[in-house]
C-alpha cells in the first residue's frame, strides 16, 4: 500500500518514516564528498549551529551521523568561502541554510524589525547614532569581525560608550533585521557584511510574501520529517503563527502533498493526536542505522516529539551543575536501527590525541548486537576526529559493555562532579556567536 493510500501508522511505521525521510534509510557512501554533503543539507534543509565544541561543532555532527567519516574542510568550503551556496539565518534559531532560501526567513526579519526597530524607547532607537556609523562601516570596508570595528572606534576616541557590547548589538540588530547577512567566520568568530555584499542580487530582487514563506517552509519541514503534528512542523522553523501552519497545512492537505493519519501512541490530551503525512515519504520495512547524533539534530532537537517517536526523554546537562548530572555534560543520542537506544558523552583531548567516553547509557530495548555496534560508531569518530585513541569511563550502565567490545580502549575516571566543567571554557565562543 501506498504512503498516500495509508490512514494508520504503527509507532514503529512511524519512526522508519522519520529516519528515512532524514536520510537513515541510506547505506553510507564509502568517500563521501561535496555532491553527499550538499544532497544530505537538501533532505534536511538546515543545519543548526551551536558554539559547544567538546567533541566537534554541532553543525558538522548530522552530516557525520548519515555519511559517516568525512572531509569536514569539504563542508567548510560549503559554509564559509566567499559566495558560499550557503548563509546563517535565524531560521530554526541560528543555522545554516541556502543562500536561495534568504527571502522565506523574510517575514521573521520583518517581525523582528517591528518587535525590536520601531520602540522610540528600546536599544536600537535610542542608540541609532551607533547603529548608523556601524553600518557606514560595512558599507566602506566590507566585512568585519565587531573586534575589527570596535578598535578603530576606540582609535577615533568616539567615547567610552562604544565598547565592543555597543558594536555587537547594533551588528547583532542589523542581522536580525535581514539589513546584514554573515560573510563566513574566523575561527568561530562571526565577520559581518551588507546583506548585499553577501546574498545573491536575484534573491534580494524576490521578495516571497508572509503566508507563501510560511506554506513553503512548513511544505519543507512536513517532507523533512515524513510523518509529523502541527506542533512538529511549526517547531522545525519555529513558526509561531499557528493559524496560519494551520491553514499552511489544510492548503497542502487540499493539493494532496500531505495524507491525515492517525500514529498509535500519539495523543494529545488523552486522545489520537492529528497528524499528517508526506506523499513521497517511504515506509521502509526495515533501517539498520547506527549513528550518533548531535542533539540539534532535526532528528531530536524538538524533545517532545523525541519523546513522542523512541519514548525517549532528552535533556543536555551542559548547564546543570556538575555534580547534579545525570547522563553527563554533552551526551549524544545512540540510534541503532529504528530507535535511539542509549546516549555517550564524548570529548575530543586534543592534547593526548584521545576520544574520551565520558559516560555510556543504554535505553530500555536495545538490540542483542547493540555494544559492538556502537563499538564501531566510537571508533568511526575518533578516525573522523584523528585520534589514535579511546578510552572510556566507568560511568553509566553501557560503559563495561562497550569496554569488552573496545579491549584496546584505555579505563578512566568520570562522574558527576568528576574534572572540570567543560562550559567556562567555551564561554568565549559562546560571546562570539
Amino acid at each position: 500500500m501506498s504512503p498516500r493510500a495509508r490512514h494508520t501508522l504503527s509507532s514503529a511505521e512511524a519512526r522508519r518514516v522519520a529516519l528515512a525521510a532524514q536520510g537513515f534509510a541510506r547505506d553510507r557512501p564509502a568517500a563521501p564528498g561535496t555532491r553527499q554533503l550538499n544532497a544530505a543539507i537538501a533532505r534536511m534543509g538546515v543545519l543548526q549551529i551551536d558554539s559547544v565544541n567538546v567533541f566537534a561543532r554541532s553543525h558538522y555532527m548530522p552530516l557525520f551521523s548519515r555519511l559517516g567519516p568525512y572531509d569536514t574542510a569539504a563542508l567548510d568550503r560549503l559554509l564559509f568561502t566567499r559566495r558560499a551556496p550557503y548563509v546563517e539565518s535565524w531560521a530554526h534559531v541560528a543555522a545554516f541554510i541556502p543562500a536561495e532560501d534568504w527571502n522565506l526567513f523574510r517575514f521573521r526579519m520583518d517581525d523582528n524589525r517591528a518587535k525590536y526597530g520601531s520602540d522610540p524607547d528600546g536599544w536600537f532607537a535610542q542608540h541609532r547614532d551607533i547603529v548608523e556609523w556601524v553600518r557606514a562601516e560595512l558599507a566602506a570596508r566590507g566585512p568585519l569581525r565587531p573586534a575589527q570595528i570596535e578598535h578603530d572606534a576606540k582609535q577615533g576616541a568616539r567615547g567610552p560608550w562604544w565598547d565592543w557590547d555597543v558594536v555587537k548589538h547594533a551588528l547583532e540588530y542589523l542581522f536580525l533585521f535581514g539589513d546584514v547577512a554573515i560573510a563566513g567566520r574566523r575561527g568561530f568568530e562571526r565577520r559581518y557584511a551588507l546583506a548585499e555584499h553577501v546574498i545573491p542580487p536575484s534573491v534580494l530582487a524576490a521578495p516571497v510574501e508572509r503566508y507563501t514563506a510560511i506554506r513553503e517552509l512548513i511544505r519543507r519541514a512536513a517532507r523533512a520529517y515524513g510523518v509529523a503534528t502541527a506542533s512538529d512542523l511549526a517547531d522545525y522553523w519555529r513558526i509561531k503563527d499557528r493559524p496560519a501552519v494551520l491553514a499552511a497545512i489544510s492548503d497542502l492537505v487540499d493539493t494532496g502533498e500531505l495524507t491525515p493519519v492517525t500514529v498509535s501512541g500519539w495523543l494529545t490530551a488523552g486522545r489520537p493526536a492529528k497528524a499528517w503525512l508526506h506523499r513521497d515519504a517511504a515506509v521502509p520495512r526495515r533501517v539498520e542505522a547506527t549513528a550518533l547524533l548531535t542533539p540539534f539534530d532535526p532528528v531530536v532537537w524538538f524533545r517532545s516529539r523525541a519523546e513522542r517517536l523512541f519514548a525517549f526523554d532528552y535533556r543536555i546537562e551542559i548547564y546543570t551543575p556538575a555534580p547534579q548530572r545525570r547522563y553527563g555534560y554533552y551526551s549524544l543520542p545512540v540510534l541503532i536501527g529504528d530507535d535511539i537506544v542509549g546516549r555517550v558523552d564524548l570529548k575530543a583531548d586534543r592534547a593526548s590525541s584521545t576520544l574520551r567516553v565520558q559516560s555510556a547509557w543504554w535505553e530500555a530495548g536495545r538490540p542483542a548486537d547493540a555494544a559492538p555496534r556502537l563499538a564501531d560508531e566510537v571508533r568511526a569518530a575518533a578516525r573522523w576526529q584523528g585520534l589514535d585513541s579511546i578510552s572510556i569511563s566507568r560511568w553509566g550502565d553501557a560503559a563495561e559493555d562497550l569496554a569488552d567490545v573496545l579491549p584496546a580502549a584505555s579505563r578512566h575516571e568520570s562522574g558527576p562532579g568528576a574534572g572540570t566543567d567543560e562550559t567556562a571554557g567555551d564561554q568565549s565562543v559562546l560571546d562570539a556567536l
